[in-house]
């Protein structure tokens, strides 16, 4: 299907797509430049220019991550967010659809993965911003380190994980946030999945 761009642009319109969702954030030129193996970055700005007066991308050039996406809906499709789950205090998780997030085509969604909205300020040194939409998959096996989505007392919470040798540990990534701290043998504590994507839309401003 053509999009009205040429096969390079298509292809880089792709990788600034799957690296906004894979890892979280819009490449930056240099990035581009090496993934397609161009010697000069003055190549990646026209391939971008062109992007952008065809509507597909909008450019902060005070940014080294200025990339925004603005095509067209005929690449999204609906999911549903599940509920919200705290970056800050623990929050009441929902048990049906709260929302609908139009999702690019492209995003990675696994088998039994599912959507969750973020709320609060614990994860922006991350960037995962409060109002950001998290890929959770539950058949992942957590380790150190990731970011997973909990459930602590009836409350969902997600944090950077840890294993210490008698306690599990629940990370924020803001100085403003104290660790989260329990006993292994707690009850009360489930992991239900680790977070492997964020999607942010572009109609608004991370806060």
């Amino acid at each position: 299907m053509s999009r009205g761009i040429t096969k390079i642009q298509e292809k880089i319109l792709d990788f600034i797509i799957e690296k906004r969702i894979g890892a979280w954030l819009p490449p930056t030129l240099a990035e581009i430049a090496r993934y397609f193996d161009y010697k000069n970055r003055a190549t990646v700005q026209q391939h971008l220019q062109a992007l952008e007066k065809k509507g597909y991308i909008k450019r902060n050039p005070k940014l080294a991550r200025g990339i925004e996406l603005t095509i067209n809906d005929k690449f999204f499709v609906p999911r549903p967010v599940l509920g919200e789950v705290a970056a800050g205090n623990p929050l009441t998780i929902y048990p049906d659809a709260i929302d609908t997030v139009e999702l690019p085509t492209i995003a990675r969604m696994p088998k039994d993965s599912f959507l969750l909205k973020v709320k609060g300020d614990s994860l922006k040194d991350a960037y995962i911003f409060n109002g950001d939409i998290i890929i959770v998959n539950p058949n992942i096996e957590p380790k150190d380190a990731h970011f997973v989505v909990a459930v602590l007392d009836d409350s969902a919470v997600v944090k950077r994980f840890y294993r210490n040798n008698g306690s599990i540990e629940l990370h924020s990534e803001n100085p403003d946030y104290k660790p989260i701290v329990v006993r292994r043998s707690y009850e009360n504590l489930k992991v239900v999945g680790v977070v492997i994507g964020v999607y942010r839309s572009m109609e608004r401003k991370a806060v």
